[in-house]
């Protein structure tokens, strides 16, 4: 049988929907619910609450094709995309998962069941393997579904074991894999031919059923849980009978456009896969909120991006390509993710940007290397040199490989891969799970959250903690944690802070100090004043008007939200959000500072909002149906299946579970207090409202008055007087220029009258007073005029800084270069510097040591004239 990509994907969700899962769409590449994962690398990581036990759903089977990422941190196969026939950094993991439903016969029979009846996979092409000591598992494919024993291999805990961390939820796996044929090379699983590409695994059943503790003990889950995983790219090779998934048809058909697009016929070349493979990981991050940066996930965004316009550049594609591959993706992946349809525009304007971006990226990369080439001393590029040149610059190895062996240079391979692993190691410290599972505060309550409505309200205490252990009472004077069965509280969350309070309790009170999750339960943290116990009734009561400070911050960030996408456009994403009762903090993409009209705009928009007084209105609905009627999601949050929808008038609907304002007018004013970068392509606003408004516009207005006291004016003339002083300000600077050029213009003649006789060369050194540092290049480049051929070195101290330089004529810069002087010379003063061959410059901060300098530059000198 052979079935497009597309089809596979509707076959295996339909299948498990008609077996009773629920139909899961695909998550974002931005784990929700795990801040130590860089993206979301596996199926099943969008379900990790729920097989820990944190998070309960209203399903216990699920089926999903869940987009995939693997080009940074633990999981990275970026270096071996394109070169490999199954490696991507971006992939599709089907899958079907039961919470403590069916385990392992089940999972074994639907896993055959739909490889050899819907797909009709040849049995006898299908290989499996189980866990060493998992005899059920064996038993199960060996004698009820009947695969032949020679035909199942037994495969230790390398391979065939699984665990979310050190601790916690683990277990056995069982693997499926295909068998290409006997004409191609490899042998079965288990064997020392396994490494081979005749057999290929497809499919990967996870059998969870144990909890790992501290010491290594393997204890039974009171739910055993199933996790499967088969990668639809692995699949659909099989069934299109090609042996490189690089081969089928949705590959084929970017492949083929990227070549039109380019202006090449090598439909067989490498650097074409790895284009093909990297616009679906640029596109999809994109659309997930993800933008070119310096740091994070914006920094692998950048990479991978660089990395394919280099492999474009490397078949002579012209000029920027990359975003023009967007509308052929969309034809392949648009049905099934129409989050690509409706990014289109912001997807293809930010590839277009990265790719202009990185032409003056290889440029300054070129200069740099150049510069390490004039220091050079030997054959061979240090590797640390190579790996700045390629982590700091984003300047591809292979293309510095190539300048070398123009120059019959070598780079230093072995130090660059130690570099690189050093940076995996610390890539991989950062992306572990987190905490011992077993050693996590974990609640088994659910509390019911009374604060929408209410501020006070009686309660009862279901579970105490101190230390971080459960325990039946809290002693007064003790610290603690205590979760109620319900509560006015609002637990941090959404970017909005956790409240503070009271609870009143055996004629004492508990002083709640913040308010965080732990699962689903609500818990309190604080210190007592008297002794309380699990079962006490407590009178909760928050701090009404902090809370009410809270709300109007809150609500002006979805105004604000609204308005930067009414006024800078629809590319723009909520990256992050903090809202306290003093201010608001609001992160957001944008490629570009925003202008004080833009600024003026968006305060002007905010304030028209509250001024119209809009009812705020919530709902409960389904998050598909949510998103159907325009609700945005805001970045970096996990929603449930129903969702909050918060409705600000026709001018704001977002997905929302904090704390709001009744009516838009309660916020009273909005001011925007400052707008800065916070990383390539994330720009942050932070603001006020209410009183807070008011008062920094009053703070304002007071540094204007005072500002226009100290020019005599008033504030309406403030801008004029302004003018005039730094007109005046610009003539003092020009009269001080002219002085200073004439004071240089005298001294360089006697410089020049003075030089010294190096191997028959003319060399000025010299150490300047009253001259400022800007002023050196115009006095070297004239000094230089005025010996005709010879070599210049000045320094200049002054504010305990030393500025040195170094002009060299072009005749001689083929012996002696400037940058080699200067560098000899800052050493002597703590510093460092660089430039061109005819002109460098350096600092330093040790200005009793110029004369060791001036001499050091000398003796350098002699050495290269010699």
């Amino acid at each position: 049988m052979s079935m497009t990509s597309a089809q596979i994907r509707e076959a295996f969700l339909s299948y498990f929907a008609e077996r009773g899962h629920q139909r899961v769409p695909s998550a974002s590449l931005i784990p929700g619910n795990d801040p130590t994962l860089l993206f979301t690398n596996a199926g099943m990581v969008p379900f990790k609450d729920v097989f820990l036990g944190d998070e309960k759903r209203d399903y216990n089977r699920a089926t999903s094709s869940q987009r995939c990422l693997r080009a940074g941190g633990k999981h990275n196969d970026l270096e071996n995309v394109g070169y490999t026939a199954r490696h991507h950094t971006f992939f599709e993991m089907l899958g079907n998962f039961s919470f403590g439903d069916y385990f392992k016969r089940e999972a074994i029979q639907y896993a055959w069941e739909f490889l050899t009846g819907v797909l009709q996979l040849p049995k006898e092409k299908l290989w499996v393997t189980v866990f060493t000591e998992d005899d059920e598992a064996y038993d199960i494919w060996a004698k009820e579904i009947g695969v032949p024993e020679d035909r199942i291999s037994r495969i230790g805990e390398k391979d065939n074991f699984w665990a979310m961390g050190d601790t916690g939820p683990c277990g056995p796996c069982s693997e499926i894999f295909y068998d290409h044929g006997e004409e191609v090379w490899g042998g079965p699983p288990g064997t020392p031919e396994e490494d081979g590409d005749r057999y290929i695994e497809i499919w990967n059943l996870v059998f969870m059923q144990y909890n790992r503790q501290a010491d290594g003990t393997l204890d039974p889950l009171p739910k055993p849980s199933v996790d499967t995983g088969m990668g639809l790219e692995r699949i659909a090779a099989v069934l299109q009978h090609v042996h490189s998934n690089y081969d089928i048809d949705l590959f084929q058909a970017l492949i083929k456009a990227a070549a039109k697009i380019i202006g090449t016929d090598d439909l067989d070349s490498k650097s074409l896969r790895v284009i093909a493979d990297h616009i679906r990981s640029c596109s999809f991050l994109i659309a997930d909120g993800v933008q070119p940066s310096n740091e994070g996930r914006g920094y692998v965004l950048r990479r991978i991006i660089r990395r394919a316009v280099r492999h474009g550049n490397m078949l002579g594609a012209q000029g920027t390509f990359f975003h023009k591959l967007v509308p052929a993706l969309l034809e392949q992946m648009g049905e099934a993710y129409p989050e690509l349809v409706e990014k289109e525009k912001v997807i293809s304007d930010a590839l277009l940007r990265e790719e202009e971006q990185f032409g003056k990226t290889l440029e300054r990369g070129l200069a740099i290397l150049q510069d390490a080439l004039d220091h050079l001393k030997g054959s061979v590029i240090p590797g640390d040199v190579v790996f700045k040149l390629y982590d700091t610059y984003g300047f591809p190895v292979d293309l510095t490989a190539d300048i070398a062996r123009e120059k019959e240079l070598t780079i230093d391979v072995e130090g660059f891969d130690k570099e690189m692993a050093a940076q995996r190691k610390r890539a991989q410290q950062a992306s572990q799970f987190g905490v011992d599972y077993n050693e996590r505060m974990k609640s088994s309550q659910r509390s019911e959250f009374t604060g929408y409505t209410d501020v006070a309200g009686q309660s009862k205490i279901v579970e105490l903690f101190a230390d971080g252990k459960l325990v039946e009472k809290l002693e007064a004077g003790q610290q603690g944690v205590v979760v109620l069965s319900q509560t006015p509280f609002y637990a941090e969350s959404g970017g909005q802070i956790g409240d503070v309070g009271r609870l009143t309790v055996n004629g004492g009170e508990f002083v709640v100090t913040d308010t965080k999750y732990i699962g689903k339960a609500i818990a309190h943290h604080g210190h007592t004043e008297v002794a309380l116990q699990v079962g006490d009734e407590v009178q909760a009561q928050i701090d009404a008007e902090r809370r009410a400070a809270v709300k109007r911050n809150h609500s002006a960030t979805h105004l604000v939200h609204a308005a930067l996408r009414n006024i800078l456009g629809e590319h723009v994403t909520q990256k992050g959000s903090l809202v306290t009762a003093e201010r608001l903090r609001f992160d957001f993409s944008h490629f570009a500072a925003m202008t004080a009209d833009e600024i003026a705009a968006i305060e002007q928009q905010v304030n028209e909002q509250i001024v119209a007084n809009h009812e705020l209105t919530t709902a409960l609905m389904p998050i598909e149906k949510a998103k159907e009627a325009g609700a945005m999601a805001l970045f970096g949050e996990k929603y449930d299946d129903d969702v909050r929808v918060v409705r600000m008038g026709d001018y704001s609907m977002e997905l929302c579970g904090g704390t709001h304002v009744a009516r838009t007018g309660d916020i009273g004013s909005f001011r925007i207090v400052s707008e800065a970068g916070i990383a390539s392509g994330v720009r942050r606003i932070d603001a006020v409202t209410g009183l807070a408004a008011l008062q920094y516009a009053q703070q304002q207005e007071q540094l204007l008055r005072s500002s226009a006291s100290l020019l005599k004016a008033d504030p309406s003339q403030l801008p004029e007087r302004i003018q005039q002083q730094l007109q005046r300000h610009k003539e003092l600077e020009r009269t001080i220029a002219e002085l200073q050029q004439q004071m240089a213009s005298q001294a360089g003649g006697s410089l020049v009258e003075n030089a010294k006789e190096i191997g028959g060369h003319k060399v000025i050194l010299a150490s300047l007073d009253g001259v400022e540092s800007k002023a050196l290049r115009g006095m070297v480049d004239d000094l230089k005029n005025q010996l005709g051929s010879g070599i210049v070195v000045l320094a200049v101290a002054a504010d305990e800084k030393v500025s040195l330089i170094v002009g060299v004529t072009k005749d001689l810069t083929a012996k002696v270069k400037a940058g080699d002087v200067v560098n000899c010379a800052a050493a002597e003063v703590g510093g460092k510097g660089g430039g061109r061959p005819d002109m460098a410059q350096a600092g330093g901060s040790d200005a009793g040591n110029i004369p060791a300098a001036l001499a050091a530059a000398e003796r350098r000198i002699e050495e290269l004239l010699r």
